[in-house]
């Protein structure tokens, strides 16, 4: 059995992709895909479906992933263990997160005291990053209000309030709110599945308050703009406010209404060098 044949393989099963795989090897793109086709040839089956967009594994395929993505997660421990003393010149870290405003003061201090690391930042909503670090596509995830788990460390960060986004010449701007003030307002609100709006619908749900949903959007960007052009109030995270003069942040005051931020890794992997070294990171800011 080739061990380049199944490492090939196993980059484009973590990464999706043909390109970020030989980036992740260090090789060309042509050498990915030769060492995966000899990998098909030799054994007669089929483990990837190529389209137009992405790279799709067959049934074949998945269950080969999940065998080579623990021989090479051992591998990894196992070289980070006879590295244990090395100083920390050069490596990489896949990151992922749930949103950019808490990740990256820790990429900076990260960069600070470790220029040669090389990072992954990979940015989704909450199940992606739950999603990308429980399959180990990223080492490390910055994620919130996960709910413990077996298997996975969490390190408790700061958490955040719930703020209304209002106009910059609205009434309530520069004071803090009720939540029963909400009731029955025209609100552009992130899609539910955003954990700031989840949090939100929970603490209206537990109070009576019925806010008047008029936009579902995809993004923190897409909400500010909506309040900026005064189709109705929004939503947002203490840790997610821009500095937009056009909208005002105001707190809202009840229960139920902070989100919990945590930094997490798989536990067998914590002690890692440079998963150990982010965690410090994290813990210090």
């Amino acid at each position: 059995m080739n061990l380049f044949q199944l490492r090939a393989f196993d980059a484009v099963a973590r990464e999706g992709s043909f390109t970020r795989a030989a980036e992740r090897l260090f090789i060309s793109q042509p050498a990915v895909t030769g060492h995966i086709k000899a990998l098909e040839e030799h054994y007669q089956t089929t483990l990837l479906r190529r389209t137009a967009r992405r790279v799709e594994l067959t049934e074949e395929g998945t269950r080969l992933a999940a065998i080579t993505r623990a021989m090479f997660s051992l591998a990894e421990e196992a070289q980070a263990m006879l590295e244990a003393n090395r100083q920390l010149l050069t490596g990489r870290l896949e990151v992922a997160a749930d949103g950019p405003h808490q990740v990256m003061p820790m990429l900076a201090s990260l960069r600070e005291k470790y220029p040669g690391i090389t990072v992954n930042l990979r940015l989704g909503n909450a199940q992606e990053t739950l999603a990308a670090l429980t399959s180990e596509r990223a080492d490390v995830a910055v994620m919130t209000g996960v709910e413990p788990r077996k298997g996975l460390h969490l390190q408790m960060l700061s958490p955040s309030q719930i703020c209304a986004l209002v106009p910059a010449a609205h009434p309530w701007a520069g004071q803090a709110i009720d939540l029963a003030q909400l009731h029955q307002q025209i609100m552009v609100l992130r899609e539910p599945n955003s954990i700031t709006r989840r949090t939100f619908d929970q603490a209206c749900a537990a109070t009576g308050v019925v806010p008047r949903v008029l936009l579902e959007l995809d993004s923190r960007e897409a909400v500010t703009e909506a309040v900026a052009a005064k189709l109705g109030i929004g939503i947002v995270s203490s840790v997610e406010l821009s500095h937009d003069p056009r909208v005002v942040a105001v707190p809202v005051r009840g229960e139920g209404l902070v989100n919990q931020h945590m930094i997490g890794c798989l536990e067998r992997r914590r002690d890692l060098r440079l998963i150990r070294a982010f965690l410090g990171i994290a813990a210090a800011l």
